[in-house]
């Protein structure tokens, strides 16, 4: 799924429904604190082998599971990888029941920030979305994308540490607005066409911060009438990361684009941290704020 995210994204088909993204406003003081679950720790990749341990996951996930068509470079190489990787930060989820090493490493998402974005010529979301709304905004914005977990570990206590991660280094980094492309699965529209119609009509992203499909790559999604759509029953079906979104005030742009390579629908999804619900404030506050990811 792109949020893959292309940015594509692997999170907990069955637990991550009722476990939104957990992101907030502000500017925090640093600590030395870390984030820790059990034998689960989060942290920013700093060395090559922890990046390229992020790079083999994504393709165990990606293209093992979940069927997307490998370019020759990538079958043989067994990474997923692409040019935005060298000026992106690497979020990783570590096991370390499963080694002190690159081996630990079970889940990641990759963060470009402002700074990434213009050394590499641009977001990646830029290639299906029209993003320049988002890139105007003032403060300093996030792209998140290339999220996976390894399999065993896509549950609710690894999600949960992988989101308060997020939340640390959008305090950390003082975060204004987070974007990018979540998918859902399959390439027919048709068949998908009330969720999309759903996700058009409900969610819709205020004009001033809404990214549109390409028009090369532009895919309608006002498909059925709203008066037509079961809201709740549809919402419900919903994929976890696009329901955890929703649940945090996001948004979607105009416009879904088919992404053939990834057999996914992709659509734009924008969350503004100013606009995160106050429950999901306070329950992360004191945990998030503080902690410094690295």
């Amino acid at each position: 799924m792109g949020f893959s995210i292309p940015t594509r994204t692997a999170l907990s088909e069955t637990t991550a429904a009722e476990t939104a993204p957990v992101v907030m406003s502000g500017t925090a003081p640093l600590s030395d604190q870390t984030l820790v679950s059990g034998s689960l720790e989060v942290k920013i990749a700093t060395t090559e082998e922890d990046i390229h341990a992020a790079k083999r996951l994504r393709y165990q996930v990606f293209y093992e599971e979940m069927g997307a068509i490998p370019s020759p470079a990538a079958r043989a190489s067994r990474l997923d990888e692409d040019p935005f990787d060298d000026v992106a930060d690497h979020l990783l989820v570590l096991d370390h029941t499963r080694g002190k090493g690159p081996e630990a490493v079970v889940g990641t998402y990759r963060l470009i920030r402002r700074a990434g974005a213009v050394e590499a010529g641009g977001f990646y979301t830029a290639d299906e979305f029209d993003i320049a709304k988002l890139e105007a905004q003032p403060g300093e914005i996030l792209e998140l994308g290339r999220s996976c977990t390894a399999d065993g570990y896509r549950t609710r206590p690894t999600m949960q540490l992988l989101w308060k991660g997020i939340a640390a280094y959008v305090f950390q980094n003082d975060i204004a607005v987070m974007f990018g492309c979540a998918s859902l699965p399959g390439n027919d529209a048709a068949a998908l066409r009330t969720q999309l119609a759903y996700l058009h009509h409900n969610h819709l992203a205020p004009e001033r911060i809404r990214a549109s499909a390409l028009a090369e790559r532009y895919t309608e999604m006002n498909l059925v009438p709203a008066e037509e759509i079961d809201a709740r029953r549809v919402a419900a079906a919903l994929p976890p990361l696009i329901k955890g979104y929703l649940r945090l005030g996001g948004y979607v742009g105009h416009g879904a684009v088919v992404d053939h390579q990834f057999n996914t629908t992709d659509v734009c999804v924008i969350v503004e941290t100013s606009n995160v619900s106050d429950k999901y404030y306070k329950h992360y506050e004191r945990e998030a704020r503080g902690v410094v990811i690295q």
